[in-house]
């Protein structure tokens, strides 16, 4: 007896955790079923397991569990499971059985398949939301622009070890060893913004839109918008390709070459540089009042800053809020303003290190998995990679995001009482050699994740 087929594609902002989580829950739910599945990870090293083009024509069903692009052209007539790579962890199963009751649509119709059988297979995977749809187009461009912040982040804190002024050659401290590791680094954080408006746009109108989101970061990154001029112009990009895709379709099929090199990069290059360049000024005010307001707070009252940037960091792991109060604290770094990333370091190290304090703590009350996990969090935290408290929070975010809200607010607040200055964007404890008052920074991060700790502990119940 042949096995019903399945094959699945995973994928999650980071590629760190969330996307080998799905992969495992599906495989282990296919196992239960006896079903044939093979997972298709799209991590942060790139695409492993990759699926072929025989195993794509075999398939019965094909089950996406992504909040990032993973190139689902290639299903071509085949019914299409679409959901978040979170929803691939809880509700694997009923995937699985939904993949065997034939649910699904046909989102890439071929000329063999009637519109009849199309129409039969609307069920809840049809229209995925505009929220859900904006949010993976925008998750695509934050998973590729991930790597060059944190290498670029990490090689700046690096040459701070000669110095803080040590890449300035008018300063007694320049060192030129130093100088080169920063200006590499500087490099890779400058295309920061280009790459995630350039896979924003990839996510929505596929590879022509990437020429056109390229530009469109370029210009952001150089007009002063930064950040939120580079979401605008990936999303613009993006969708102008898309249109134009539309209005060259009645172009004759062999000018379909001449349309892919020449036509939709020229024109679409075109429009979205002059739309950019037209608003980039007024983007560019928005983006500096929102660093001069949060920057404003640290004198005034740094305890709401902490609250505010607690909150922030807290709230999606990594996701674009998280990333908001980030990219101002890099945006600041680089106006000399060291202060600002300081608490934004301490909020987003301190969620793993909540799991791990609560773990230890409470250890009656996570199973034997989520304790090894907790464990595994201490270095995770550490090294300021907060994606590993999401497996805790999406099991009961009711009741979890609050206490990760109030471990990451104290350790903000305290580091910004006790004046703790951060000139890295990232790195974590690696980066205490060039931290003003570290021990300080430290306690700060250890007395919030215990805080939160003991509100994670108290809010779950004993495991059976």
């Amino acid at each position: 007896m042949v096995k019903y087929k399945i094959i699945a594609a995973t994928g999650c902002p980071t590629g760190i955790a969330h996307t080998f989580m799905a992969k495992a829950a599906l495989e282990d739910a296919a196992k239960a079923k006896n079903v044939s599945i093979k997972v298709e990870t799209h991590g942060q090293i790139g695409i492993e397991n990759e699926l072929t083009v025989e195993e794509i024509e075999n398939a019965d069903a094909v089950i996406i569990a992504s909040d990032k692009d993973v190139n689902d052209e290639r299903f071509v007539g085949k019914r299409i499971i679409d959901v978040s790579v979170s929803q691939g962890i809880k509700n694997a199963p009923k995937l699985i059985e939904e993949a065997l009751e034939g649910k699904g649509i046909v989102k890439y119709p071929n000329n063999n398949i009637i519109e009849k059988n199309i129409s039969n297979t609307k069920n809840n995977y049809e229209n995925p939301s505009f929220g859900r749809q904006i949010y993976k187009h925008l998750m695509n461009g934050v998973s590729h622009m991930l790597p060059f912040v944190v290498s670029g982040g990490v090689l700046i804190a690096i040459s701070f070890l000669w110095g803080i002024f040590s890449s300035n050659p008018e300063h007694e401290q320049f060192n030129k060893i130093a100088a080169t590791i920063n200006n590499v680094g500087g490099t890779a954080m400058g295309l920061m913004t280009p790459i995630l408006c350039a896979y924003i746009a990839q996510s929505i109108g596929k590879r022509p839109a990437i020429v056109s989101g390229f530009v469109a970061g370029m210009i952001a990154s150089q007009g002063g918008s930064g950040f939120l001029g580079g979401i605008i112009g990936g999303f613009l990009a993006g969708y102008i390709v898309l249109w134009l895709e539309k209005m060259l379709k009645s172009l004759p099929k062999q000018f379909d070459g001449l349309k892919a090199i020449f036509l939709l990069p020229l024109i679409s290059v075109l429009i979205v540089g002059v739309l950019m360049i037209i608003i980039n000024s007024p983007m560019q005010s928005i983006n500096n009042f929102m660093m001069e307001f949060l920057s404003g707070f640290q004198g005034a009252n740094p305890i709401i800053l902490g609250l505010i940037i607690g909150i922030m960091c807290a709230s999606d792991f990594g996701g674009p809020i998280n990333k908001a109060a980030y990219v101002t604290g890099t945006a600041l770094l680089a106006q000399g303003n060291y202060s600002f990333m300081a608490g934004v370091s301490a909020a987003c190290i301190a969620p793993p290190l909540i799991t791990t304090f609560a773990a230890l703590i409470f250890k009656n009350r996570f199973t034997e998995d989520e304790r090894n996990a907790a464990y595994v969090n201490a270095i995770l935290g550490s090294t300021h990679i907060t994606e590993g408290a999401i497996p805790f929070v999406a099991k009961d975010p009711i009741k979890a995001l609050p206490c990760m809200m109030l471990g990451s607010s104290v350790a903000a607040i305290l580091t910004y009482l006790w004046k703790v200055q951060v000139p890295a964007p990232h790195g974590g404890f690696l980066v205490l050699p060039v931290v003003t008052n570290p021990l300080q920074w430290v306690l700060a991060i250890l007395i919030g994740s215990v805080i939160g700790g003991l509100a994670l502990g108290f809010s779950r119940k004993v495991v059976e």
